[in-house]
């Protein structure tokens, strides 16, 4: 399991606290803030004003306690951070005698750099808690009966017995048992799923009403929801092109900012003569705004949230960049098989020629395909069934790959097969192939049946669209995509007639993983930049090529994961959009941040040279932008 990375937050800040030490600075921080409220008191309200200067010292050592220790860590490290500004800016307004105002600095520092903190914390951990979805033990079964062991302990082949309403702890195949399953957790999908013998079932998913007896797959190292959160936390770590840049821009920002209020402290008082106090305190107000830390904390930590809200719904997002470059996607292009269709296929026409009667013509390509593992096959048996048609018991039966399968049926030769193959065996007509093209113009793969040499009729095959695969390219061109494409290896015919039901811009047939290549980069050349969605297998080339790949169904395989830029754990095809919009949104998120910190940042250093600030005010102008910014980008982990 990869660590976390160190911080979200601002390089030119401390390190940030463990929890005990974030419970000790806060007390610090209450101490400091109370006497600041005494020294008000005594000031006001009681005949002892000279116990003031006392108290609003005493509030200055005890809240600049935390930042004075960050601030020697950066200075042995060569570097200018918040702290190091912080404290100059409070002994230089200690040494003007500014007491009231280097005690109130200092509180409100300590104060907003506590809560800052928590609220960082919070969006860094968002993807850890994934793993707190695990069980941290499992219920086995074995010779010796039921017990429950440590999840580290259990290899795979154990037998897990999962009971209603638990969590289930590893990845496995269930043995026994029946039951719905909550897949939420991991997929984001919004009803349970049931599962039975031969199904697969995940770690972190929570199990309905039904007993389960599972057989373990994989170690919790190496399950589903341990990979996903491996690979969040490693896109966490990875800096996104706008994160680069914006740190490059403090790098140079904050010594330009320091050599600044060294000018401002010395030149007006050497050149003109002016009142060395007024220019060291404008000085130090500059100070306190010259550490950009809203400015480098508003990439990573929108980035951060954006892959922490994908994730619950079901998306993997492997690295910034992708949420960057999905954003500027024109073009999306399909794989067709499977991604856009359902992958089952269905038989939805039987045309007999001659006087065979439709559920004749079924019965007998049924016995032929019986003992077929093909998918064809499970669609024209899944039809005899629903007709009440009972196959015969065939004989001879001889696959033809890629072609169709033979058998003797109750002494007669039975066909079943493409007209290529008919065409080749001098068996097709041209009735035959009348029909078999009125089937392909309806969206349909023909399957030709034949007895003896005679064509009897013409079964017409389906891979039906998903049932929101319309509406999701309607819902991608109101997104902003200027094309929807579908390339796919699937006959021409057949693939329009699906591109025509979907109202796909681009239909791009017979395309081999070479061709699927070429089409990618046709498509960016001609339009923009381009994602595409596939299963991650045949169309891995494609996937590659594209600016963005997304894979669908990748749970529970390392292969897609491993493939794709973008993974949905699902088949939900409004995954797709979502996951756009989220991108879009994430890097409006950021801009708004950035506009926020630099806006605010220049509109100080104005005050600052022209005397209207005061270092108060700094203070609260730097911790407020970064507040504010730490606030606005973890809406991203609620974004639907």
């Amino acid at each position: 399991m990869a660590e976390q990375p160190d911080h979200i937050g601002c390089a030119h800040c401390a390190d940030e606290p463990a929890p005990t030490g974030a419970h000790i600075r806060g007390w610090f921080t209450a101490i400091a803030a109370a006497l600041v409220v005494a020294a008000c008191a005594m000031g006001w309200f009681t005949p002892f004003p000279q116990w003031t200067a006392p108290l609003f010292i005493a509030a200055t050592v005890v809240g600049a306690v935390f930042p004075a220790q960050r601030a020697w860590r950066s200075l042995t490290r060569a570097t200018l951070d918040i702290n190091v500004l912080m404290v100059v800016a409070v002994i230089g307004a200690m040494v003007i005698r500014q007491f009231e105002e280097a005690a109130l600095v200092v509180s409100l520092f300590a104060a907003a750099q506590w809560l800052e903190a928590q609220s960082l914390d919070r969006a860094r951990q968002a993807i850890g808690r994934l793993l707190d979805l695990a069980a941290t033990d499992v219920l086995i079964q074995d010779d010796g009966g039921e017990r429950r062991v440590d999840i580290e302990q259990v290899a795979p082949g154990a037998l897990m017995i999962v009971r209603p309403g638990d969590k289930i702890a590893l990845d496995g195949i269930v043995r026994s048992g029946r039951s719905d399953v909550n897949q939420a957790p991991i997929t984001g999908e919004s009803l349970p799923t049931d599962k039975s013998e031969g199904d697969e079932v995940f770690a972190g998913t929570i199990n309905g009403h039904g007993a389960l007896t599972v057989a373990v797959t994989r170690r919790r190292a190496d399950t589903t929801l341990a990979r996903i959160v491996h690979l969040v936390e490693s896109a966490q770590a990875r800096r996104a092109p706008m994160q680069q840049f914006i740190d490059r821009f403090a790098c140079w920002y904050t010594p330009s900012v320091v050599m600044l209020a060294i000018l401002i402290a010395t030149v007006p008082v050497i050149a003109w003569g002016q009142p060395f106090d007024t220019w060291l305190y404008r000085a130090l107000v500059l100070l306190v705004v010259s550490c950009p830390c809203a400015l480098v904390i508003s990439t990573p930590v929108s980035i951060v949230s954006a892959l922490a809200g994908a994730a619950r719904h079901g998306v993997l997002v492997k690295a910034g960049i992708h949420l960057e470059r999905l954003a500027g996607v024109r073009v999306v292009a399909f794989d067709k098989t499977g991604t856009v269709t359902t992958g089952r296929l269905t038989l939805d026409a039987a045309r007999p020629i001659g006087s065979m009667t439709a559920d004749d013509l079924v019965r007998l390509a049924a016995s032929v395909e019986s003992q077929s593992e093909h998918p064809i096959a499970a669609a024209i048996l899944s039809a005899a069934q629903a007709r009440g048609v009972r196959p015969d018991t065939p004989g001879e039966v001889r696959a033809l790959p890629g072609l169709g399968v033979e058998g003797r049926v109750n002494g007669t030769s039975i066909v079943c097969g493409t007209p290529r193959l008919m065409s080749e065996r001098g068996v097709m007509t041209s009735e035959a192939e009348a029909v078999a093209m009125d089937i392909v113009r309806q969206g349909m793969s023909p399957v030709v049946v034949a007895a003896d040499g005679i064509v009897l009729g013409v079964l017409g095959v389906t891979d039906r669209p998903k049932p929101d695969a319309a509406r999701v390219v309607s819902d991608l061109r109101a997104n902003g995509v200027a094309r929807v494409a579908m390339i796919t290896g699937d006959h021409d015919a057949v693939a329009r007639a699906t591109g025509s039901q979907l109202g796909v811009d681009d239909v791009r047939a017979g395309q081999l993983p070479a061709d699927k290549v070429a089409a990618i980069e046709h498509l960016r050349s001609a339009h923009g930049a381009v994602a595409m969605i596939g299963d991650g297998v045949n169309d891995a080339p494609a996937l590659a090529a594209a600016d963005v790949g997304i894979v669908m169904g990748a749970m529970g395989s390392d292969a897609a994961l491993e493939t794709a830029d973008i993974a949905v754990m699902t088949d939900e095809l409004s995954k797709v959009p979502y996951t756009i919009r989220l991108s879009r949104a994430t890097l409006a998120n950021i801009r708004a941040n950035v506009a926020l910190s630099i806006g605010l940042k220049a509109a100080f250093v104005l005050l600052a040279v022209s005397g209207m600030a005061t270092l108060w005010m700094a203070v609260l102008a730097d911790t407020g932008a970064s507040a504010l910014v730490v606030a606005n980008a973890v809406r991203l982990r609620r974004f639907s």
